[in-house]
């Protein structure tokens, strides 16, 4: 990770667009906060626009890490009491927080949102005369000067206000949470967007991906609008030259996410935003194992929606708040859904956050517990805010519950013998290593056989990495990890250790004989020899991710003893 990046410190990039058309990107370098969705430790920009006619209006101020030095960039630029409209893709209480500040200095905004918005905003703002202006889709705003805003609203279970914005004028689709990715830099548009790649499908997968069906019915509003010469997304830099591609790829993504045959419904409420963060974090787990996820904000779903999602899942996993020593009333109406309408053989798990007591998590355990469902895991109980261990964990969780699941199927197919091609792959012998890593507070490691080099110059080797470990979630770009080579004859105790089910959190070096290498990582001292290495580029590969790394040191501790190999009787994950 670059650690002069970090260091500098959040500013605001202003800079026009298009005509009348200025973007203004507050900036962090460093990880924004501990969510799932910012893991890749890249940075993120803030984007918020304005357009400026007879009417002026701004879209979707950040929320409160910058609130300050947006104001003061805004202020710097125009006179804020000429402001008409302030365009809210979505509401939630970060952004809130600049919402309130900027009403302070500009009394006379309306706020344009959804109808969910609109609610959400006078719940927040209830000390306040606030003055809302409700977009349902077929309303229209006219800026002046060609400048007229389409709304299409784009609602998921996690922003179920969620709204899109055209401009007829400059063809721009201002489309907030969607084709965004947490990066940060001074490159507004998306020039070379193939560099990008990784970070969008990150982005799609902690965001999109459990709403994929969500997500398609969007797309379909939006390939209903009139051309579009590029998208403004809330964050990083805005989809012109990869536009056509990136679109497509929202497409074949949801559809993947769709064709999985296992479905885990993640029910879920949340008051303040942080049981959504651990429901968030449970599901990238799930949709990194392979399962289906269809999640469910029971704040604004229909009873039936929910009963006809549940029918069909596979297990189901529902998170509440605690509010006043109970649950939300449609918490408590979900429950009733589940007990009368999953069978008793569905997976459960419950999660939630709480301020004091967590009454309303040990109501959903005792009420599925008497009913007599089985538990994927131990209900997960945040005080708070979780943190990036707590959040690791809950990812970690989420692909045991969907492993479970789907070993269970498993059992029920009979298994098919191994063809003459699977036996054949079996015969490919590969050194046998553990890997390990580092970083901050969270650690991780995995026993691996399909190791190569794959390069003299720079030194380098590609690892292939089964997406649902939970040591996957570690090994993005610049990321450090130790290659550790197990001898002959003497790898047995690592590897059995390596090989057992860890719970989710577990450390995985307890009793073994370990030291740090340059770059922090567990050397194991009962190796043969370790590589310090640094991730460079992954290429997604069926079921797994082929990583390739550079070495930047290494040593041998005991050159006598042969390399461990591993043979396989077939190609097959059996």
């Amino acid at each position: 990770m670059n650690t002069t990046a970090i260091e500098r410190p959040r500013d605001v990039q202003v800079l026009p667009i298009a005509e009348n058309t200025t973007i203004v990107r507050s900036r962090s370098w460093g990880r924004l906060r501990f969510e799932i969705e910012y893991a890749l430790q890249r940075g993120t920009t803030a984007n918020s626009y304005i357009i400026r006619s007879n009417k002026t209006a701004l879209f979707d101020p950040p929320g409160e890490s910058f609130t300050e030095i947006f104001l003061k960039a805004l202020q710097q630029r125009i006179d804020v009491t000429q402001i008409d409209f302030v365009v809210v893709g979505h509401v939630n209480p970060n952004r809130v927080v600049t919402l309130k500040a900027l009403l302070d200095i500009a009394p006379q905004i309306t706020f344009v949102c959804s109808n969910p918005g609109a609610i959400a905003l006078r719940s927040f703002m209830e000390d306040r005369k606030v003055k809302i202006k409700v977009m349902r889709g077929e309303e229209t705003l006219n800026l002046g000067n060609g400048h007229r805003l389409l709304f299409t609203p784009t609602p998921t279970p996690r922003w179920p206000d969620g709204l899109a914005t055209y401009d007829t004028k400059t063809q721009i689709l201002y489309t907030d949470k969607f084709f965004g990715a947490h990066v940060c830099g001074d490159q507004v548009f998306d020039e070379g967007w193939s560099v990008y790649a990784h970070d969008r499908r990150y982005y799609f997968d902690c965001l999109m991906a459990p709403h994929a069906r969500q997500v398609e019915t969007a797309l379909e509003k939006l390939a209903s609008l009139p051309p579009v010469r590029f998208y403004a997304p809330g964050h990083g830099p805005i989809v012109r030259d990869g536009m056509k591609e990136l679109t497509d790829a929202y497409r074949q993504w949801s559809q993947e996410q769709k064709g999985k045959d296992v479905t885990v419904a993640l029910l879920f409420a949340s008051a303040y935003g942080n049981t959504a963060t651990i429901g968030q974090a449970i599901a990238r787990g799930l949709t990194k194992a392979g399962v289906q996820v269809e999640s469910i904000n029971c704040e604004v779903a229909a009873p039936e929606d929910i009963q006809a999602v549940v029918e069909k899942c596979s297990g189901f996993i529902i998170g509440s708040p605690t509010l006043g020593g109970h649950a939300p009333t449609q918490i408590q109406t979900a429950l009733g859904i589940l007990l009368s309408s999953v069978p008793k053989t569905a997976l459960a798990g419950v999660f939630g956050s709480f301020g004091w007591s967590g009454e309303a998590i040990d109501l959903l355990e005792s009420k599925l517990r008497n009913a007599g469902y089985q538990f994927g895991f131990d209900p997960i109980r945040v005080k708070f805010k979780p943190t990036d261990v707590t959040l690791k964990t809950c990812e970690e969780i989420g692909t045991d519950f969907a492993q479970t699941l789907k070993k269970a199927k498993k059992v029920r197919t009979p298994r098919q013998p191994a063809s003459n091609v699977e036996q054949a792959t079996g015969r490919i012998v590969g050194s046998l290593c553990v890997l390990t890593t580092k970083q901050g507070d969270l650690s991780s490691a995995m026993l691996a056989s399909w190791v190569s080099q794959a390069t003299f110059t720079p030194p380098g080797l590609t690892v292939a990495v089964a997406k649902e470990r939970a040591i996957e979630s570690l090994l993005h770009h610049e990321r450090p990890f130790v290659l550790n080579v197990l001898g002959e004859g003497k790898h047995l105790g690592l590897m059995k250790h390596f090989l057992k089910p860890f719970k989710p959190g577990e450390d995985r070096f307890e009793g073994v004989n370990v030291e740090e290498s340059e770059s922090g990582s567990p050397i194991l001292k009962d190796a043969i020899a370790y590589l310090d290495c640094t991730v460079k580029n992954r290429m997604e590969c069926g079921d797994h991710w082929l990583v390739y790394a550079i070495v930047n040191s290494g040593n041998v501790f005991d050159p006598d003893t042969k390399t461990a190999v591993h043979h396989r009787k077939s190609g097959t994950n059996y």
